[in-house]
C-alpha cells in the first residue's frame, strides 16, 4: 500500500486502524488511494477477527478531499485532471464512479467503523466520514464541501448520506453555500458523536473501540446491519444512481466553456 497504512492493534485484538497516508498532499484522495481503500475493504470482508475499524489521517489533516491536480501523463491522476485526456467515454464514466465505489465499500463493511478526524476534512473526506458508523473530531478540526464552488456537482452518493445525518435544510445549505463549518458546528448538528481536545482523536477512538470490543460480536453486528437497513429505508442511496454521469457532464460542459 502506497497511500494508506493498515495496522492491527497489538493491545486490542480485533481493532484495525486505516490511516490515509499522503501527508505531503494533506492526504488528498487520488485513484491509487481509492483502489487501496477498496482493496482493504475487500480483505476485511473475509476477516472474522477484525471487529472495529478506525479511519484517520496522517499529519495535520484527515483529508483534503479529491486530488484535483496532477499531470495527464500520470496513470494515478485524478479524474478532473484527466477530463480532456480520456479518449473513451465509457472509461471516463468508470473512472468517475471511483468515489462512489470507495464510499460504498466503506459503508458496506461489517465491522463497526469509527472516523477519527485529526484535522481538516474537505469534500470527499466528508463523504467518507458520512459512510462511517461513529465520528469524532479534534476541537480545531474543520469541514467544508466546496464542490459547487469548483463548478462540479457533489457526487459519490454523498447527498443521501448527508441528508440522513444532517437533514434536508442543513445539507442544502452546506452543499450550496460551500461554507466551512467547525467541529463545534458538526457536533451541534449531529454529524459528530464527540468533539475532543486536539491530539486526542485517535486515542479517544481507541478507547471507544475497546468498549465495543467487549460487546457480544453478533449482537453488535446485527445492530449495525439493522441500523443501516433503516437508514437506507429513510433515504435510499441509489436515488443518486446517475452521480457519475452528472460528473462527466459537468466536465464536458466545463471543457466546452474553456474552448468557446
Amino acid at each position: 500500500m502506497e497511500t494508506i497504512r493498515i495496522e492491527r492493534d497489538r493491545e486490542l485484538p480485533g481493532l484495525v486502524t486505516i490511516t490515509l497516508a499522503r501527508p505531503g498532499k494533506l492526504n488528498a484522495i487520488n485513484f491509487r488511494m481509492h483502489a487501496e481503500i477498496q482493496e482493504a475493504c475487500r480483505n476485511l470482508a473475509d476477516d472474522a477477527d477484525a471487529r472495529v475499524v478506525i479511519f484517520t489521517g496522517e499529519g495535520r489533516a484527515f483529508s483534503a478531499g479529491a486530488d484535483l491536480g496532477g499531470s495527464t501523463s500520470d496513470p494515478n491522476r485524478p479524474a478532473l485532471a484527466a477530463a480532456n485526456a480520456e479518449p473513451s467515454p465509457l472509461r471516463e464514466r468508470i473512472r468517475s464512479s471511483a468515489g462512489n465505489r470507495t464510499s460504498a465499500a466503506i459503508e458496506g463493511l461489517d465491522q463497526v467503523t469509527i472516523g477519527a478526524v485529526n484535522g481538516l476534512a474537505i469534500g470527499g473526506a466528508v463523504v467518507f466520514l458520512s459512510c462511517m458508523d461513529i465520528r469524532l473530531a479534534s476541537a480545531s478540526a474543520w469541514f467544508s464541501i466546496p464542490e459547487v464552488d469548483l463548478d462540479i456537482p457533489l457526487t459519490w452518493n454523498a447527498l443521501p448520506r448527508l441528508m440522513r445525518e444532517l437533514g434536508p435544510a442543513r445539507t442544502k445549505e452546506l452543499v450550496m453555500s460551500c461554507d466551512r463549518f467547525s467541529s463545534e458546528d458538526a457536533l451541534r448538528w449531529g454529524f459528530l458523536n464527540h468533539r475532543v481536545p486536539d491530539g486526542e482523536a485517535l486515542p479517544r477512538a481507541r478507547t471507544l473501540a475497546e468498549k465495543l470490543l467487549k460487546k457480544d460480536p453478533v449482537s453488535l453486528a446485527l445492530t449495525k446491519t439493522t441500523c443501516n437497513a433503516l437508514a437506507e429505508a429513510m433515504v435510499p442511496a441509489n436515488i443518486t444512481h446517475a452521480d457519475r454521469d452528472y460528473l462527466v457532464l459537468a466536465r464536458l460542459l466545463a471543457s466546452e466553456s474553456r474552448h468557446a
